[in-house]
């Protein structure tokens, strides 16, 4: 009897200390995985993120990886415009799309007058953000032809990643792309031989027909090295420029995975033309920004200052 009671009390504290180890280890474990946790948004808080403030304004989305939608947004402008890229850089610098690298740049032909080599060296250092192309300051004489077809020795040796973007846009200054819908309507598309727009006419729906407006088109990166080889884009560069892309392609065979914006593109509604649509929430592109009255009221429509963060630093109604 009496060794049956020493038997239960060596269980019963056997068991007591196991259950105390076991509790301990947990512990242990739970201190170690806090731990790495604060590690992990330690690094991610430090991680530096790309803004208009940042010295490069290559737009990274906050879940991006080497797997994401890589564009280049080329602005094609002209060296003067300094006031407008700017504002630009304001309007493009305060979008982060989840999923995506988008890197914007300003795209012009070269320097001509001694306050540009200054200012536009200033700005460069300052933004990196700029393209200078070996051309004359033109818009229907082939500068639309030494973009694309300069991005190939650009940009194969500056990167480690192939291809450099799966998309290259082309984009007037007039032009605002609100960039997590343009990502949104890529993520199913084709990243090979791929041609995106406004189809024009305006009435068409058809993107086979003609071609894509010179708002903003965009083609996926096979095509920018098909431009950079070919003979057909060489042989025929005078003309409206956005016209004469889509002829490359044609007489190229080339895009045959076709995608109509419309009506996520398009003008804006005023004055009323067959291209215009007003500003709706799925807006991908407004065109025709010629005045700062539409840009404000295009900004506002898309609520663009709603992560404004309190501040008694400033006040604004």
């Amino acid at each position: 009897m009496k060794a049956t009671k020493r038997n239960g009390r060596r269980f019963i504290l056997t068991s007591f200390f196991f259950i105390l180890f076991l509790c301990i280890l947990a512990s242990i474990n739970e201190i170690r995985v806090d731990s790495l946790l604060k590690v992990g948004t330690c690094a991610f808080s430090k991680a530096p993120f790309q803004s208009h403030n940042s010295s490069s304004p290559n737009f990274l989305g906050a879940n991006s990886s080497s797997n994401d939608i890589r564009i280049l947004l080329g602005i094609l402008t002209l060296p003067d415009q300094y006031h407008r890229r700017h504002f630009l850089r304001l309007i493009y610098g305060t979008q982060s799309p989840g999923g995506a690298k988008v890197d914007v740049k300003f795209v012009f032909c070269n320097l001509t007058k001694e306050d540009q080599k200054v200012l536009v060296a200033l700005e460069i250092m300052r933004y990196d953000d700029i393209i200078i192309l070996d051309c004359k300051e033109n818009m229907n004489k082939g500068k639309t032809y030494t973009y694309f077809s300069s991005l190939p020795d650009m940009l194969n040796e500056e990167t480690n990643a192939y291809p450099p973007y799966h998309y290259v846009l082309k984009s007037d200054d007039d032009t605002y792309f609100r960039l997590e819908n343009l990502v949104e309507s890529l993520r199913v598309l084709p990243r090979e031989d791929l041609y995106y727009g406004y189809v024009i006419p305006c009435p068409s729906m058809d993107p086979f027909v003609h071609y894509m407006s010179g708002m903003g088109f965009l083609v996926s990166w096979d095509i920018v090295e098909w431009i950079r080889v070919s003979d057909i884009p060489k042989s025929h560069l005078d003309g409206p420029e956005d016209k004469v892309f889509g002829e490359w392609l044609r007489d190229g065979h080339r895009a045959k995975n076709r995608f109509n914006a419309k009506w996520s593109m398009y003008n804006y509604p005023e004055p009323a033309t067959r291209c215009t649509h007003e500003l709706w929430p799925n807006t991908v592109a407004v065109h025709l920004l010629k005045t700062q009255e539409k840009w404000i009221r295009t900004l506002n429509y898309f609520n663009v200052t709603k992560n404004l963060k309190p501040s008694k630093l400033y006040h604004i109604p």
